[in-house]
């Protein structure tokens, strides 16, 4: 290989933001669904993934470790979104939907109104990926910067008056917000009358310093470090308008499933209460109250 070919290639595996851990995550999606006992099917994944989201699982350091944490919370997320649209929810608000492609594996019912919502780059790149794909249900993406606080509350009053029950999922984004961001977020949310529900994943303040130290690493060298990881747990979010009511753990589900790693499997049962230090990830079903 030419060293300009070899420059090249180290630059493009190179984590340059939030958006390529959405193609990281979509391969792992690809590689859970080709397994005969799979949790879920995603025949998009791979495409979406593409070629760079291949090259960073298998290239960087630990880049495939931890397959198997992502794996559980995409199939937490779908039990959770399943159990709401079972419960009536006639709208989902998927808040920096990434490269998920729910609308169109999942089975949903025709009359129901799908909103996506990221950054410019990521909605372009979806639509091209998925143009000639088919989504099973009502299905419409907006680009939106979700930190931009007037916009997103003109936005989630729209939202709200098009719909009679809401689901908000907001999968692998709060992380990246301060605390006082994720507050700010949830208040606007719970303001909202028809917002009934919000799917959420959660770190403990010692799971959050371990990914700062690896992944997280190198995205905040790409300016999207990990920031929130609450010591209160999901109660975190009781003050700002919403309450806990179903809160799984990502290594204990793993581990019904087979999908644990044998070294960690040391680290259950998970505490009960707030996990503190202790390397908890999981989801939450949230409430408005």
């Amino acid at each position: 290989m030419r060293d300009d070919e070899l420059m090249m290639s180290e630059q493009n595996l190179t984590v340059r933001g939030v958006s390529d851990t959405a193609r990281w995550v979509a391969y792992f999606r690809a590689l859970e669904s080709k397994r005969p006992d799979a949790l879920f099917r995603d025949p998009f994944a791979e495409r979406l993934a593409g070629e760079h989201g291949i090259q960073l699982a298998n290239t960087l350091v630990d880049g495939n470790k931890h397959e198997w944490a992502w794996v559980a919370r995409t199939f937490l997320f779908d039990q959770f979104l399943v159990r709401a649209i079972q419960e009536g929810a006639d709208l989902v608000v998927n808040l920096a939907a990434g490269l998920d492609a729910r609308p169109y594996r999942m089975n949903l019912p025709a009359t129901l109104q799908w909103v996506e919502v990221d950054l410019p780059d990521i909605i372009a790149y979806k639509e091209e990926i998925l143009a000639n794909e088919q989504p099973r249900c009502r299905l419409e993406r907006v680009a939106l910067d979700l930190s931009g606080i007037a916009a997103r509350q003109e936005f989630f009053a729209d939202l709200d008056a098009r719909a009679t029950k809401v689901v908000i999922a907001s999968e692998g984004l709060l992380i990246y917000f301060s605390t006082e961001e994720v507050a700010a977020l949830a208040r606007d949310l719970a303001a909202r009358r028809h917002f009934e529900n919000w799917i959420i994943d959660l770190a403990s303040p010692g799971q959050l310093k371990l990914m700062q130290r690896t992944t997280g690493k190198q995205l905040s060298e790409a300016g999207a470090g990990f920031k929130f990881g609450p010591p209160e747990g999901a109660k975190f979010f009781t003050p700002h308008g919403w309450e806990p009511v179903d809160v799984q753990g990502l290594l204990k589900t793993a581990a019904q499933h087979k999908r644990a790693p044998a070294e960690l499997l040391s680290l259950l049962p998970e505490p009960k209460g707030n996990p503190g230090n202790y390397p908890w990830t999981g989801v939450c079903m949230l409430k408005r109250r």
